[in-house]
């Protein structure tokens, strides 16, 4: 760890917040502490709170860390012409992701923001972008709910909803007690059975 002086105050909230990301990614949120970071970086804890509101704006971009993270793999998906099938690779990548990362993965579960706290903008931005990949990939399975652009939207957010839950599930042993079922079929199944639903009511429109 370099001195105190040769870090500015954005390289200082980029170290704060890896150390915050590794030490959740290594003990989960249970973990954390801003006395913990300090000792890791080499501060006092008084320096977290002059560059973060509080923890839980830390955690958010924790939790930015980790969104950021899936689009990245995400957008490494090939495009194929079956938007089926994309769709099932998106459903895995995120099964995958979600056994990569479990501690991070259920931090966006754990981590209650306080009433009084607004959801930042670029938050919200993060998630709207996972949440476009599976609208985009819904439209070219259902070509005709793009003319019912808000019922495609709303239809790409249960399905994202449902993938969230699963892979939760995923990370811990709950999932396994279902016996006969693994999470890959689980998720497969998901997928399937909603995009049938929204082809037989219509492609996608509210009845």
């Amino acid at each position: 760890m370099g001195r105190r002086s040769t870090h500015t105050p954005e390289q200082l909230r980029e170290l704060i917040i890896r150390s915050a990301h590794d030490i959740i990614a290594e003990n989960g949120l249970g973990g954390m502490s801003a006395r913990e970071i300090a000792r890791r970086i080499g501060y006092s804890p008084g320096t977290l709170y002059n560059l973060f509101d509080s923890l839980d704006d830390l955690v958010l971009q924790v939790e930015a860390l980790l969104l950021e993270s899936l689009d990245q793999r995400l957008s490494e998906l090939p495009n194929e012409n079956s938007s089926d099938t994309q769709l099932n690779r998106i459903a895995r990548t995120y099964l995958s992701f979600g056994r990569d990362h479990p501690n991070l993965w259920n931090l966006i579960s754990q981590h209650e923001i306080p009433p009084d706290m607004p959801i930042p903008s670029w938050y919200t931005e993060r998630l709207e972008r996972l949440v476009s990949r599976i609208e985009e990939a819904l439209a070219l399975q259902l070509p005709t709910g793009r003319d019912n652009p808000d019922s495609l939207k709303r239809s790409a957010r249960v399905l994202w909803a449902g993938l969230h839950g699963l892979t939760s599930l995923s990370t811990t042993k709950k999932l396994s007690s279902l016996a006969g079922n693994s999470a890959d079929a689980l998720v497969d199944e998901l997928v399937n059975t909603y995009l049938a639903g929204l082809q037989k009511r219509g492609t996608g429109r509210q009845p």
